[in-house]
């Protein structure tokens, strides 16, 4: 069967399809899934890349999506047939978090989803939501995860509220389509008028450039009438974070998910402690926290949006389109 792995040095152009085998029926509490979709995140990026520690034949990939083919001895949660999306911490069942690391994350410490057929224990997935296609339910793992828990399990999003997202990558779509689906405002970020124009048609009742106007922090307070916004979706990292203390209200919940500006830099600490703001830091979230994004997914009608799709052999022509900055929502890998 058909896989990706990384090559050495590793760098996207060094990525490799390969023939790999089959890894036959599974054991007692395993299930069989044959992989149909992947979708690209940044951390993705940064192990194929040669950004984050990668080791030299790894499979890369920790979104997976795809269809059991049999389940081991024990397994009652799933059955041959399933439609099933993976996990980004297979290990962390429920409650708060417990893992510091990406030892156990697919695609990182562990083999991940860039092959056609994988047998895992059956805690590494979840069941995909009802009418999802594999390539919308591969979108979740992550960057659908991330933003529901950084909106809803963190940040106790509630009707009425408003919400800053950052840019127009997985995590911030995702935030804007669920604070949406849930009564509150967003304002959103971009420097491409066509991205803001996207952004608006989605739902975002305001929009900044932010080249144009690089004291968008500002320009959020006078939007919210001086009193800034209830959330903020934080992607950027150190070259971002003064403005979105500065947009934040008072008391106010800033999610920091991302560091595309960089993996460290001065933070103003003081305006932080003045506005007396909560600094979540986060990756990813549960499996049951994935069950109850799903519930919600399945209630609301909410649909990924998808930028592009690429097939297994491409996915070094995918990761160049995510580097390329151009994308507007996730990137998929359909197999």
């Amino acid at each position: 069967m058909k896989a990706v792995k990384i090559g050495s040095p590793a760098t996207v152009a060094n990525l490799q399809v390969v023939d790999i085998a089959d890894p036959g029926e599974p054991q007692a509490s395993q299930i069989r899934v044959r992989i149909h979709a992947n979708s690209l995140n940044f951390h993705d990026f940064g192990v194929v890349s040669g950004n984050l520690p990668a080791q030299a034949g790894r499979i890369p990939m920790a979104d997976g999506a795809g269809v059991v083919e049999s389940v081991g001895a024990g397994v009652s949660e799933f059955s041959p047939g399933d439609h099933v999306v993976s996990c980004f911490f297979p290990f962390w069942e429920n409650g708060p978090p417990e893992i510091g690391d990406f030892t156990t994350t697919p695609g990182d410490g562990v083999d991940g989803y860039a092959r056609e057929v994988v047998v895992l224990p059956s805690h590494y997935f979840t069941h995909a939501p009802r009418g999802y296609s594999h390539a919308e339910a591969a979108t979740l793992t992550t960057a659908g995860l991330t933003a529901w828990r950084a909106l809803v399990v963190d940040g106790r999003l509630k009707a009425g509220d408003t919400i800053l997202v950052l840019g127009t990558g997985g995590v911030s779509i995702f935030a804007l389509q669920f604070a949406r689906a849930m009564g509150a405002a967003v304002i959103a970020t971009s420097s491409s008028a066509t991205k803001l124009e996207k952004l608006r048609a989605l739902g975002a009742a305001h929009t900044i450039n932010y080249r144009e106007n690089p004291e968008w922090g500002k320009e959020v307070r006078a939007l919210t009438d001086g009193r800034g916004v209830d959330h903020v979706i934080e992607v950027g990292g150190p070259g971002t974070l003064p403005q979105s203390i500065t947009a934040c209200r008072i008391g106010g919940h800033i999610s920091l998910i991302g560091v595309l500006t960089g993996r460290a830099g001065p933070v103003p600490t003081a305006a932080l402690m003045a506005r007396q703001q909560q600094l979540q830091g986060l990756i990813v979230g549960s499996r049951q926290e994935q069950r109850d994004m799903i519930r919600a997914l399945e209630t609301t009608g909410i649909k990924p949006v998808i930028d592009s799709t690429f097939e297994l052999a491409q996915l070094g022509a995918a990761f160049t389109h995510e580097e390329s900055g151009a994308h507007f929502g996730k990137i998929c890998v359909t197999f």
